[in-house]
């Protein structure tokens, strides 16, 4: 018998070497392509780029979908007549991701250029705010000046702006909201909160997203300046929590005729968990506290003496932010107390004037599953807007993206309430400030998407039993048939033998899948080229 020879037993065996063999062989351009492809196909799934989504809805945008009680006289005399919320939405074409959006709209967002005229406003526990009231503003060669102060017997509407966490009045989003409603001849300040715009802490007391003493007395005294003038609020992200938080506190006591949230993160303890969850989102979490840090460091000599300065330091998200620095401030227990004490969502249920709200499915911050859709369907003062794309506050839209979306919406929408003949009969919520089904319930239903929600007490059961069910389905299922050569005879032997090669060296089958994508690429890049040539040929020569 000739003795077996250990060297090509060994490479007989080695199945990784025979396969790197093999990729040696492939074309080194062939390689390129492959890994230009898997990094193409890497940047659109991490930045959630949608273009080929719009390219195949033929640039036509998504619908804006209304959360409202149809019946309510918000929706007959505002809501139905507003075309931008009964319209589209499509963002600009190279800004089709919520990431680059926000992205943009942080380092660039194509503002207008707006000048303000900085009034110092004096809190009775000796904190300073600036109200930075807009003089003149101008884009694209427009310009207009407003005609000098507001007078004590004006009219005209006031509009006033709560930016976001770590915003001001030199924010882009802020200077395009500034800008429309200044266009319109209304008057537009915009409340920065504490600390912020260039003012330093004159108090022990700072800004956090359950505080509203500084709107509360912000509205208090513009009204009595103004007290002929309607007011209408627009918060935005952090800014939108404190405002819905404010109304529903307020409630009929409010003196605001209409107001707006956008992008609010409705639950703050669900949006901490949403920026946890991937690597984008921890991205900007980092980003976030950095700001937060910036902020602190402002103001390092109050900070430091009357909070962990050495936990702020050592800050790398927002939630270690919140348990140096929000937390003691704002005296709450725990990190998750101050989450759930200060959610809109438990207070969306009790405003009491017309309220728009607006966000984005896509925001990468305030995520979706935090959206309290029973409770604004509830109370017939609130319309909820939500787009299927949008980004956290940007909304581009136009091929130059000097446009914002939920400024025309907000705008249409303030108008339409403004010019309205009527006023709207305020209808009084059933549920009470601070209470909320999902903040009762013990339990949390995360479904196979990804969505948390509220389990109550009484469907808790019903959840076991279904799960029970499905779990006695799902093994009925998953018994092989007793007779046939269905389909199941033919996938199962295959299916064995890649989970033992997967078992057994999983290198060795991505290498192998990397190799079949290359060597099998011309001929799918071929029929690929035919079938789109051939489609669009069809469509755009057709007689």
């Amino acid at each position: 018998m000739e003795p077996i020879n250990r060297t090509e037993l060994t490479a007989v065996e080695s199945p990784l070497e025979m396969l790197l063999t093999a990729a040696s062989l492939i074309p080194i351009t062939h390689h390129l392509l492959g890994f230009s492809l898997i990094l193409i196909v890497f940047l659109y799934n991490f930045l959630e780029i949608h273009f080929l989504q719009d390219l195949f809805t033929g640039f036509r945008g998504q619908p804006v979908v209304l959360t409202i009680d149809t019946c309510s006289q918000l929706y007959r005399d505002v809501v139905s007549k507003c075309k931008t919320l009964h319209g589209r939405y499509l963002s600009t074409p190279w800004l089709c991701s919520p990431n680059l959006q926000t992205t943009f709209l942080h380092y660039f967002g194509n503002p207008p250029a707006v000048s303000y005229k900085r009034h110092i406003f004096m809190t009775s526990d000796g904190g300073t705010l600036a109200l930075d009231w807009v003089e003149n503003a101008q884009v694209k060669g427009q310009a207009f000046q407003v005609d000098g102060p507001v007078q004590k017997d004006g009219e005209n509407p006031i509009l006033i702006i709560v930016p976001g966490l770590t915003s001001a009045s030199d924010s882009a989003y802020v200077k395009h909201l500034a800008f429309i409603m200044a266009k319109r001849g209304w008057n537009v300040v915009v409340s920065n909160h504490r600390g912020l715009g260039g003012v330093s802490i004159t108090s022990d007391c700072f800004y956090n997203g359950g505080w509203t003493e500084d709107i509360r007395n912000v509205i208090n005294h513009i009204h009595c300046q103004y007290p002929e003038a309607p007011l209408y609020v627009v918060g935005t992200s952090i800014g939108a929590n404190m405002l819905i938080k404010y109304l529903a506190e307020e409630g009929m006591n409010a003196p605001v005729v209409g107001a707006a949230a956008i992008c609010s993160p409705w639950d703050l303890l669900i949006c901490d968990r949403f920026m946890n969850r991937k690597l984008i989102q921890r991205l900007y979490n980092k980003a976030l506290a950095v700001g937060l840090k910036d902020y602190a460091q402002m103001h390092e000599a109050v900070l430091s003496r009357i909070s962990n300065w050495e936990g702020i330091q050592k800050s790398r998200s927002v939630r270690d932010f919140d348990d140096s620095a929000t937390r003691v401030l704002g005296n709450y227990e725990t990190v998750d107390t101050y989450y759930r004490r200060c959610s809109s969502a438990n207070f969306v249920g009790s405003v009491m004037v017309p309220f728009l709200c607006i966000s984005a499915l896509d925001d990468p911050i305030c995520t979706r599953e935090a959206i309290p859709w029973d409770e604004c369907r509830l109370n017939k003062n609130v319309v909820l807007a939500t787009t299927e794309h949008g980004g956290h506050l940007p909304f581009f839209e136009g091929l130059t993206a000097t446009n914002v979306w939920w400024v025309r919406a907000v705008d249409e929408f303030f108008s339409i309430l403004q010019s309205s003949p009527r006023k709207i009969q305020i209808s009084v919520p059933s549920v009470n400030p601070g209470e909320s089904s999902i903040d009762q319930a013990p339990y949390v239903h995360l479904s196979e998407d990804g969505m948390v929600g509220g389990v109550s007490d009484e469907t808790q059961v019903e959840h076991q039993e279904q799960n029970k069910a499905g779990d006695r389905i799902h093994d009925e299922l998953s018994q092989p048939p007793n007779t046939g050569q269905g389909m199941a005879t033919i996938v199962a032997p295959v299916m064995k033998h890649l989970n033992q090669l997967s078992r057994q060296n999983r290198t060795s089958l991505w290498l192998l899948a990397y190799i079949a994508f290359l060597t099998t690429w011309p001929l799918v890049g071929s029929a690929v080229s035919v079938f789109f040539r051939k489609r669009f040929k069809a469509r755009f020569f057709s007689p």
